[in-house]
């Protein structure tokens, strides 16, 4: 197998090796989009196809056309480059609400088993509802949703490539068979890992293949470095999975089925002297009910709902891992005691009914153990971990593609949030693979390690690593990780430090002011929320009862006003006792509402509104 590698590509670079290849026939690389007022129409512009898509401006219907129509009004149709069709979402169950997702800027960040990979640096949402015809309230719904889809626009970490399905690790894509790899990219897809499963379904009925794009949410990071002679390429890719996707405090824990919230698949990718060697390792949220629920605290208490039917839903979750990837170590990092300990207790006793040679256990208290700053201490883990790392092992190919070795199991990790903690171990876990696999090439001697290797040091910390971590949290906090400085120079500094106090600051107001419209987006665009015709369209978005009366900015403002009137009439109190009355009364304004605000903090927060469910 022959691997062509892309480290930094240019445009014009990918296009000849594509074009070399003869593998850019498979999906249309390049598009025009025209805008007329009754339709929008794809132009294949890379000579793929000769036809063109029409899709109905007036209900997202999709016909195929030979040619672009005349433009029958003074006004010429806009015309634009896209790079990519991601969809069409539709949101009202029998009626034309639909609304064309396209990519409009892309940007190549290096390869994947030698085929290029690209980076949505932009993506617009175009809606599809001219002859929406309905009352004065589902008009409003309909702009309501609007407003979210602009927010969805902005998605982060969102990658594709024409060539090779990026939802299917090294290992899983050389086992395909002869018929499998025949397939289109979207047959071939892992739907856990496709972003745009729901968005593709309208394409998919209309049999267009040439556009049926799969797109995976995660982090691509990559870097080549010279070790003595041998040229390094170390890739970096996670692939997030859908089923329980969201933000933060609204996706926690697992639902019914078992599926964890932030479950991110992460594989390592190393290529040098013709071999390829692929490490895949998991992360996910404590697969369990439970939630925590902002209420404007920092810190808002966890709560197990159902506690009942915390085992079946944890043995659920890890028969599917290990049928898909093998044995299980679950290493679980949250403390022992205080607040996560109800939750680290319910883990323990939940995997103690299931814990076999195929599914293990440890608990390896993160914050007694090391602290704020004494990560190295990390290697007291390793020691526990070892002999299961030896066990699993790692799929490794030759030049020729023969495979080698195979890995035989999955390590998963997990904290709170599986990200800051999370991100620490998993870097310690695949810095000492990597290790591993450089010895067996013989490109590390037997006392070698990575930090012997500045340059190679470096890179695999910061270029990889702490942007791995970095771009996986802000997908689901809205921020960089923390401790983000030990990844990229292994130790804690005062910069990093002072970088976490200024990132738990943005994700509270995050996570109390903007994420639940965010995870209604999210709902949104992944089809977990379709408005049926017969529902009351206008219930979700409104607020009522005691909670129309909330609004956090007012209510700050007038415990703003009562402290300034009570100082003003404290003040004036010397000269007429009558004002100290004015005083106590205003203080008691600003009490009252504090302590109305305090009570009631769950009312005053941005929450999500589609979906009304506890986990």
């Amino acid at each position: 197998m022959e691997f062509l590698l892309f480290p930094s590509c240019t445009e014009n670079q990918v296009l000849d090796a594509m074009e070399k290849s003869d593998l850019s026939k498979k999906l249309c690389m390049r598009m025009r989009l025209w805008e007329f007022p009754e339709q929008y129409i794809i132009e294949p512009t890379d000579g793929s196809l000769e036809t063109y898509v029409a899709i109905s401006r007036a209900d997202g219907s999709v016909n195929l056309i030979g040619e672009i129509p005349v433009s029958g009004t003074v006004t010429s149709p806009k015309v634009r480059s896209i790079f990519g069709v991601l969809g069409i979402l539709k949101l009202v169950v029998g009626k034309s609400s639909s609304y064309l997702l396209v990519i409009t800027e892309r940007e190549c960040v290096g390869s994947y088993l030698g085929h290029p990979i690209f980076k949505v640096s932009s993506l617009q949402i175009l809606p599809c509802n001219n002859s929406l015809h309905t009352s004065n309230e589902q008009k409003q719904l309909e702009h309501e949703f609007s407003m979210l889809l602009n927010a969805a626009e902005r998605t982060s970490g969102l990658y594709f490539s024409y060539d090779v399905n990026l939802t299917l690790s090294f290992q899983r894509l050389h086992a395909l068979d002869q018929e499998s790899k025949l397939l289109p990219l979207w047959r071939q897809a892992d739907p856990r890992f496709l972003w745009n499963n729901y968005m593709l379904e309208t394409l998919i009925d209309n049999k267009l293949e040439p556009f049926l794009l799969p797109v995976v949410q995660g982090s691509y990071q990559n870097f080549r470095s010279d070790v003595g002679k041998s040229k390094i390429d170390v890739t970096l890719i996670a692939r997030r999975c859908t089923r329980r996707t969201g933000t933060r405090m609204w996706r926690r824990g697992a639902d019914s089925e078992g599926y964890a919230a932030n479950f991110v698949e992460t594989e390592q990718i190393l290529q040098s002297k013709g071999f390829t060697a692929s490490y895949v390792q998991v992360r996910g949220s404590i697969p369990f009910l439970w939630e925590q629920i902002v209420d404007l605290t920092y810190k808002p208490g966890f709560e197990i709902v159902r506690p009942e039917e915390a085992p079946r839903i944890v043995e659920r979750h890890f028969m599917d891992l290990r049928k898909r990837y093998g044995s299980v170590l679950a290493v679980d990092l949250i403390n022992k005691h205080g607040s996560e300990g109800r939750l680290n207790e319910k883990y323990a006793s939940s995997m103690e009914q299931i814990i076999s040679e195929e599914t293990r256990y440890v608990h390896f208290d993160f914050h007694s153990i090391c602290g704020h700053a004494h990560f190295e201490r990390l290697s007291l883990l390793y020691d526990q971990i070892e002999d299961y790392m030896e066990k699993q092992g790692y799929f490794l190919s030759d030049a020729s593609g023969t495979k080698i070795d195979e890995q035989l199991g999955v390590i998963r990790c997990n904290c709170i949030d599986c990200l800051d903690r999370t991100n620490v171990t998993q870097s310690m876990i695949a810095r000492k693979m990597l290790e591993r696999q450089l010895r067996r090439l013989e490109i590390f001697n037997a006392s070698d390690t990575i930090s012997a290797y500045e340059n190679f040091d470096a890179n695999f910390k910061c270029v990889t690593w702490a942007n791995h971590g970095d771009e996986i949290s802000i997908q689901y906090s809205g921020t960089p990780a923390l401790k983000g400085d030990f990844v990229r120079h292994g130790r804690r500094t005062i910069q990093g430090i002072l970088n976490d106090g200024r990132n738990a600051l943005a994700r509270y107001y995050f996570n109390n002011f903007a994420d639940g419209a965010k995870q209604d987006a999210i709902d949104l665009l992944h089809g977990h929320y379709i408005v049926a015709v017969n529902r009351d369209m206008s219930l979700p978005l409104q607020k009522r009862g005691l909670e129309s009366l909330t609004s956090f900015p007012l209510a700050s403002a007038l415990v703003l006003a009562g402290v300034v009137f009570a100082s003003i009439s404290l003040r004036q109190a010397r000269h007429d006792i009558s004002h100290l009355l004015f005083s106590v009364a205003w203080t008691g304004v600003s009490l009252g509402v504090m302590a109305f605000v305090r009570a009631n903090g769950r009312l005053f927060t941005n929450r999500p509104r589609l979906l009304q469910r506890r986990v």
